[in-house]
C-alpha cells in the first residue's frame, strides 16, 4: 500500500535566505561597536570619569585634613575655590611664569628645530644616522632630564660652574637654580633640549615631502635662497609647523616632572607654575578642591590654545 505521508515543505528544511541575510546584517552592524567597546570602557574609566570627578571636586571645599568637607557641594559656594585663586598673588605669579615659560620654550624650540631640519634636509649622506642620533634625547624620561640638568646647574659640583671657573668666566660658584631669572632659564634649557628633537623630526618630514618642482622653478627664475625659504618653504611648511607647535605646546604644558625635580617651584615661588602650584596644594596642603580648580583653569587655557592652533591649521591647508 502506498504511503500517504507528505514530504515536509522546503521552508521547514532550509531557512529563508532573506531571514539569514537580515540576521547577518544586524550582526555585522553591531560587530564594530562590540570590537571597540573595551577601548571605550577603558577610556571612560581612565580619562572621562577622572576628568568629570576633578571638575566636580573643583566646586567643593574638599580637604583631606577635614573629613567633613569631603564632597560637600553647595550651589551657593560652588565658585569659592575660583574666587580664592583670583585673589591669590601666588596663583597669578604661577600663571605669569607659565605663560613666559611656554612662550619662550615653544618659540626657541621651534626656531632651533627649524634651523636643524633645514640643515639636515640638505644632507645627502648619513642623514639616517643623524636622525637616529637626534632622537636620543627623546628616549630619556622627563625625571631623568630633570636630574641631569639639576646636576649641570648645581651650585657646588655642577658642570656649568666647574666649566665657568676653569675658563675664567666665573670668579665664584653661582646657585643658578636659586637665583632669578637663571632658575627659570635653566628649566627652559632642559625643556628645549628634550623637545627640540621631536620638533625637528616633524619639520624635517614636512620639508622632505614638499614638491621640488616649485623650488626648481624659483631657482631657474633666479630667486635667491633666502627668498625661496621665505616665500616657498615657510608657506608650504605651515601645516607641519602648526601640528608640531600643537604637539609641542601640549607637551611643554605638562612639564611638571622637570620643574619638580630641578626647583620644585621655588625658592620663594620664583619658578612656580600652574602645575607645580596645584601639586603643592594637593600634596602638602591636602586642598584637593582648590588644586582641582587650579588644574581646571590650566586645562581651559590649554584647550583654548589648542583650538586656536587647529583653526589656523584648517585655514592653512594647501592643495598641491
Amino acid at each position: 500500500m502506498a504511503s500517504t505521508d507528505l514530504a515536509p515543505p522546503a521552508s521547514s528544511i532550509d531557512a529563508d535566505p532573506r531571514t539569514r541575510t537580515s540576521t547577518f546584517h544586524r550582526t555585522q552592524r553591531w560587530f564594530p561597536y562590540a570590537m571597540i567597546a573595551p577601548t571605550i570602557i577603558v577610556i571612560v574609566l581612565v580619562i572621562v570619569y577622572p576628568m568629570l570627578y576633578s571638575v566636580y571636586v573643583s566646586f567643593t571645599p574638599f580637604n583631606l585634613l577635614r573629613p567633613t568637607t569631603t564632597l560637600v557641594f553647595k550651589f551657593s559656594t560652588m565658585f569659592r575655590n575660583y574666587q580664592k585663586l583670583l585673589q591669590d598673588d601666588v596663583f597669578w605669579r604661577s600663571v605669569l611664569h607659565t605663560v613666559v615659560f611656554l612662550t619662550v620654550t615653544v618659540n626657541l624650540s621651534y626656531f632651533i628645530a627649524l634651523g636643524l631640519s633645514q640643515l639636515m634636509a640638505k644632507v645627502t649622506r648619513g642623514q639616517g644616522i643623524m636622525r637616529t642620533l637626534l632622537m636620543i634625547p627623546m628616549m630619556f624620561a622627563p625625571v631623568l632630564v630633570g636630574f641631569q640638568f639639576a646636576w649641570f646647574f648645581n651650585a657646588t659640583v655642577g658642570l656649568v660652574n666647574n666649566a665657568g671657573l676653569s675658563l675664567g668666566l666665573l670668579t665664584e660658584p653661582r646657585a643658578w637654580l636659586v637665583d632669578q631669572p637663571t632658575g627659570m632659564i635653566g628649566i627652559m634649557i632642559a625643556s628645549i633640549w628634550m623637545n627640540v628633537p621631536m620638533l625637528t623630526i616633524i619639520l624635517l618630514a614636512g620639508t622632505l615631502s614638499l614638491p621640488q618642482e616649485v623650488f626648481e622653478a624659483a631657482e631657474v627664475d633666479g630667486a635667491p635662497a633666502w627668498q625661496r625659504f621665505r616665500h616657498i618653504t615657510m608657506p608650504l611648511l605651515r601645516p607641519f609647523t602648526l601640528i608640531a607647535l600643537t604637539v609641542l605646546s601640549l607637551d611643554v604644558a605638562r612639564a611638571y616632572d622637570i620643574v619638580r625635580i630641578m626647583t620644585g617651584g621655588g625658592p620663594a615661588h620664583r619658578t612656580e607654575m600652574i602645575w607645580t602650584n596645584a601639586g603643592r596644594l594637593a600634596t602638602r596642603d591636602s586642598a584637593y578642591g582648590l588644586a582641582s580648580a587650579m588644574s581646571m583653569i590650566g586645562v581651559i587655557l590649554g584647550i583654548a590654545f589648542t583650538l586656536y592652533l587647529f583653526r589656523q591649521l584648517v585655514k592653512s591647508r594647501v592643495v598641491y
